[in-house]
């Protein structure tokens, strides 16, 4: 039926199959172990997971900064280095840049679409976004 030889037919993997599989399965665990400790974020109004708490970055020497918008709303946001529970609306702007050098754009929940900040861009420093602090919550 077929022309493969008996031999090969029951042919375990090599040490070095055995060897990468053991490592990918080792990997796999360490990666599941950290996300059980990591402390993710999470959108208040729809529970989406925004991003954790080890996306927390220092923009301009720390990671928590208040400022109010040329219409006098005050917001008080932290910095993290990736929100991958965030969709982006509109273009860049220049346009009262809380930080200099900077562009930005409005970043919403990409669940309920909730304004939950801003993701800023910088050609030479690169990009974080700015999250109203008020407006995610910590998973429990």
């Amino acid at each position: 039926m077929f022309d493969i030889p008996y031999s090969y037919s029951f042919r375990l993997p090599g040490e070095q199959v055995l060897k990468e599989k053991f490592n990918k399965t080792m990997e796999d665990k360490k990666r599941e172990e950290e996300s059980a400790h990591r402390e993710f974020l999470l959108c208040r109004y729809c529970l989406q997971i925004i991003t954790s708490s080890d996306a927390c970055v220092k923009i301009f020497g720390t990671h928590q900064h208040t400022f109010a918008n040329p219409h006098g709303f005050v917001y008080h946001i932290g910095c993290f280095k990736s929100a991958d529970g965030c969709r982006h609306v509109g273009t860049f702007s220049e346009e009262w840049s809380w930080f200099a050098g900077f562009c930005w754009k409005i970043a919403v929940c990409k669940s309920c679409l909730t304004h939950l900040g801003w993701l800023f861009s910088s050609i030479e420093k690169g990009i974080f976004y700015g999250l109203i602090l008020d407006k995610i919550i910590e998973s429990e």
